[in-house]
C-alpha cells in the first residue's frame, strides 16, 4: 500500500514535466493587471496579473526587463508575453515574463511620459536652471549626425547669417541602442575641452523610435549639467522630445535652432546703419544748436558795446569796493571795541592777579600754621618733661644714687620683708655700681612686728 503514495516533491516534478511539455503554455499572451509588484535589489521583478475572476504570479527577470521603455507599477494594464511553469519549492504554477508592453498606449510613449515626470519632480525643467543664450556667439558647437540633413540645414543657415563666427561638429549616431551614449559623451566633451559658448544639438525628423535617443534619461541629464547653453533641435516643430525640455532653448527644427544661436548679419548692418543716421542726425542738431548759440552772442550787447560794458562794470566795482571798505571799518571798529572789553576782564581776571592774591593767601597760610606747629610742639615737650621727671622718680637706679640698696637672695628674688630670710642665709645687695655678697648674722623684728 505504501508504494501507492507519492511524495510532494514528485508530484511537483511530474506536474512540471506535464506543464514544460505543453506547447501551448511555451509562448502565452496575456492582458491582466498588475498588482503587488515588487522590484527586487538584484533586478528582478515579481508581480501578480490578474482580472476580474483570477490571478496569476509572475517574475520577469532582470535579462528580460533591462530593455523596458517603462516602470511597470500596481494597477497598470500590460500585455505580457511569457512561459508557464512550475516554481518547485512553493508548488505553485507562474508565469515567467519575456516581454511586456503597457495596455492600450504605447511603450515608448508610456516611457516618454514616465521619464518626463520625473525628471520634472526633479527641477531638470525649471525655468530657473536656463541658462541665457549669447547675443554674439564666439563659437558655435552642433552635435549630430555628420551625414544628415539637419547638419547641412545649421551650417547652411549659419553661414547665411553670421559668417564670422567659426562652428565646430561633433559627430555623433542620432540612432539606436548608442545613440544616447554617444549624443551625453559629445556634450561632456564639448563642456571640458571646447571654448563654445553655445551648442546645438539635434537631428532630423522621424518616427518616435528614431528619436528615442533624444528621450533618454543619460541625454536629459547630460543637458541639465552642461556649463554651455544648449539648444534642442530634434526632428520637426510636432517632434517633442526629453531633450527639449531639459535644453535651455527649443527650436522647432535645426535650421531654427540656427536661426535662435546667431543674429543676422543683415539686420545688424541695417541696425549700425541706423545709428549711424541717428548719429549724424544729433550731430548736425547740436551743430545747429551751437550756431544759434554763437549767433546770439555775437549779436549781445557786450559784443556790439564792449568799451561802454566796462566803464559801465567799472563803476559797479567801485560801487561795491566802497561798500566793503565800509563794511570792513565797521567790523574793525566791532572787534577793537571787542578787544579793549575782554582786555580789560582780562585784566582783571587774570593770572598775575590771581597769582598775587593766592601768594599772599599762602603767606598767611603759613604763618599760621606755623604758629599752630610752634605751639604744638611747645605743649609736647612740656609734657614730654613732665612724664620724664615722674619716669626719673620711679627709677630704682636713681634710687640708690642715693644710698639705697637691692636685696636680692640666693635664688635671686627681690627681698621685700624681714621674714624671707634667716640667720645663715646669704644675700646679694645691688648698689648702684655693683653686687655685694653678705650674709645674714641676725633677724630683727621692726616695731610694728615680725622677725
Amino acid at each position: 500500500m505504501q508504494d501507492q503514495y507519492l511524495t510532494v516533491t514528485a508530484l511537483t516534478k511530474y506536474i512540471k514535466r506535464k506543464l514544460s511539455g505543453d506547447p501551448h503554455l511555451k509562448t502565452v499572451w496575456l492582458r491582466g493587471e498588475i498588482s503587488n509588484f515588487k522590484h527586487h535589489s538584484r533586478g528582478h521583478m515579481y508581480m501578480s496579473l490578474k482580472d476580474d475572476q483570477a490571478r496569476i504570479q509572475a517574475v520577469m527577470f532582470a535579462g528580460s526587463n533591462r530593455s523596458l521603455k517603462f516602470m511597470p507599477e500596481n494597477g497598470m494594464n500590460v500585455l505580457v508575453k511569457g512561459e508557464i511553469n512550475v516554481y518547485e519549492p512553493m508548488g505553485q504554477y507562474q508565469l515567467y515574463i519575456k516581454e511586456m508592453q503597457p495596455d492600450g498606449i504605447g511603450a515608448l510613449y508610456f516611457a516618454f511620459e514616465q521619464l518626463k515626470e520625473k525628471l520634472e519632480k526633479e527641477g531638470l525643467f525649471a525655468e530657473e536652471r536656463k541658462k541665457k543664450l549669447p547675443t554674439y556667439p564666439k563659437h558655435i558647437g552642433v552635435i549630430t549626425s555628420p551625414t544628415g540633413a539637419a547638419v547641412r540645414d545649421i551650417l547652411t543657415t549659419i553661414k547665411r547669417r553670421y559668417p564670422i563666427v567659426p562652428v565646430s561638429i561633433l559627430p555623433v549616431l542620432v540612432q539606436g541602442e548608442r545613440a544616447a551614449e554617444s549624443v551625453s559623451n559629445a556634450i561632456r566633451y564639448a563642456n571640458e575641452h571646447l571654448d563654445c559658448d553655445v551648442l546645438i544639438v539635434g537631428r532630423g525628423g522621424g518616427s518616435i523610435e528614431d528619436l528615442w535617443g533624444f528621450n533618454e534619461e543619460i541625454v536629459a541629464r547630460a543637458i541639465a549639467a552642461s556649463s554651455i547653453p544648449i539648444i534642442s533641435a530634434v526632428g520637426h516643430e510636432t517632434d517633442t522630445t526629453i531633450s527639449d525640455f531639459a535644453a535651455d532653448w527649443r527650436a522647432p527644427t535645426p535650421t531654427g535652432a540656427a536661426e535662435v544661436a546667431v543674429p543676422s548679419i543683415t539686420e545688424l548692418r541695417e541696425q549700425v546703419q541706423q545709428f549711424r543716421q541717428r548719429l549724424i542726425r544729433s550731430m548736425d542738431g547740436q551743430r545747429t544748436e551751437s550756431r544759434q548759440m554763437l549767433n546770439r552772442l555775437k549779436k549781445s550787447y557786450a559784443f556790439k558795446y564792449p568799451e561802454q560794458l566796462m566803464r559801465q562794470k567799472e563803476q559797479d566795482l567801485d560801487r561795491v569796493l566802497e561798500r566793503l571798505t565800509k563794511q570792513m571799518n565797521r567790523q574793525q571798529s566791532s572787534r577793537r571795541e571787542q578787544l579793549g572789553y575782554l582786555t580789560k576782564r582780562l585784566e582783571q581776571q587774570g593770572p598775575d592777579k590771581k597769582i598775587k592774591e593766592g601768594t599772599e593767601a599762602l603767606q598767611r597760610d603759613t604763618k599760621q600754621l606755623q604758629k599752630a606747629f610752634d605751639t604744638i610742639v611747645s605743649r609736647k615737650k612740656d609734657r614730654f618733661h613732665s612724664t620724664l621727671d615722674k619716669l626719673t622718680l620711679l627709677n630704682p637706679l636713681e634710687i640708690m644714687k642715693r644710698g639705697y640698696a637691692i636685696p636680692f637672695d640666693e635664688e635671686n628674688q627681690v627681698i621685700k620683708k624681714a621674714a624671707q630670710v634667716s640667720e645663715g642665709n646669704s644675700l646679694s645687695l645691688q648698689v648702684q655700681d655693683g653686687f655685694i655678697q653678705c650674709q645674714v648674722t641676725s633677724v630683727k623684728e621692726d616695731e610694728h612686728g615680725g622677725k
